[in-house]
């Protein structure tokens, strides 16, 4: 079997090759990367040396590029995307461009060559806020942000493919991800690689925000169950369980860091920022099989010591982060 994987030069979908490129038994897949190695990617993620590898740079929205890759390709595992929500906000065209026609450049190519499966990865950030309890799949979608508004186009639009076509499309939504070779924009790694620098950490509002955290090996091995066992059309919530206010978070970070609450820099808030995200996984949990299986704490732990013994992977990432920002 072949598989396409887009955006798996990046932090989750290049958890998810190398999940499966250490799985040498009977029927293990050949897989196509497909990354455009925008800043947050990096090969630095992936062995090219892999004889089931091949790696392929490009955009997803190069019809002509999607196009001959999809011809060789039996399922498509969709991870690429435009995710940062502070981004989104200052300037959104790359997230519609990129989440939403990018991923009907994909579709589109998928149903002419006939793929078996196209796996769409999503987000919970799609659900909204949630005051109380947790979204099931059935949850009216109500993103808040340009991000999650693209990402929430995209689901729709992946979807209308299988009821319109008849495309076996299956979306899964998770929750915030933590783990090693996360770019250091997103919250832990930021905190943890800025401690571990002698900087300060910012933090948002009063810090009450609240997410449910999930490992990146969770994550995959839920996406994994629903690439071979997930129904056709169907959309899966894949969770951690476990929810914490970003301030609990913080506290945690400084304490495996060694800092102390000097550290932490109270700024403005986010515009639109959600309170509260969860999801309820049972259906994953009932039809799939799955569940959580990395403890929080052990994650957490581990996760900090490799941001601190793997600083040439990812200093370079935040200089050139830097130089983005002021070019």
């Amino acid at each position: 079997m072949n598989l396409l994987v887009t955006g798996a030069a990046g932090f989750i979908g290049s958890h998810y090759v190398r999940s499966l490129l250490d799985d040498d038994g009977p029927g293990a897949p050949g897989i196509t990367v497909l990354d455009k190695l925008t800043y947050a990617g990096t090969l630095d993620n992936l062995d090219l040396d892999h004889p089931r590898l091949r790696f392929v740079q490009g955009d997803i929205r190069d019809a002509e590029l999607v196009e001959k890759l999809m011809a060789d390709a039996d399922q498509v595992v969709h991870f690429a995307a435009e995710s940062h929500v502070d981004r989104s906000i200052t300037g959104a065209q790359d997230f519609v461009l990129t989440n939403v026609v990018g991923t009907q450049t994909l579709l589109d190519a998928a149903l002419r060559h006939e793929v078996e499966t196209f796996v769409h990865i999503s987000t919970d950030e799609v659900y909204g806020s949630v005051g109380t309890g947790a979204t099931t799949e059935e949850a009216r979608l109500r993103p808040n942000s340009p991000y999650s508004a693209s990402k929430a186009s995209s689901d729709l639009l992946a979807l209308a493919y299988h009821r319109t076509h008849g495309l076996d499309v299956r979306v899964t939504r998770c929750s915030n991800n933590y783990g090693p070779h996360q770019f250091p924009e997103k919250i832990v790694p930021l905190f943890v690689t800025n401690l571990l620098d002698g900087r300060k950490v910012p933090l948002y509002g009063d810090g009450l925000n609240v997410r449910d955290w999930l490992h990146v090996d969770d994550h995959c091995a839920g996406v994994e169950l629903v690439r071979a066992e997930g129904r056709p059309g169907e959309v899966y919530n894949i969770g951690g369980g476990t929810e914490l206010t970003n301030r609990e978070l913080t506290g945690l970070l400084l304490e495996a860091c060694g800092a102390d609450w000097d550290r932490v820099e109270h700024v403005a808030d986010r515009k639109g920022h959600d309170l509260r995200y969860s999801v309820d996984w049972s259906k994953a949990r009932d039809e799939l099989g799955y569940r959580p299986r990395r403890d929080f704490t052990a994650g957490l732990a581990e996760t900090v010591a490799w941001y601190r013994d793997n600083r040439a992977w990812w200093e370079p990432l935040k200089r050139r982060a830097a130089l983005r920002e002021t070019s």
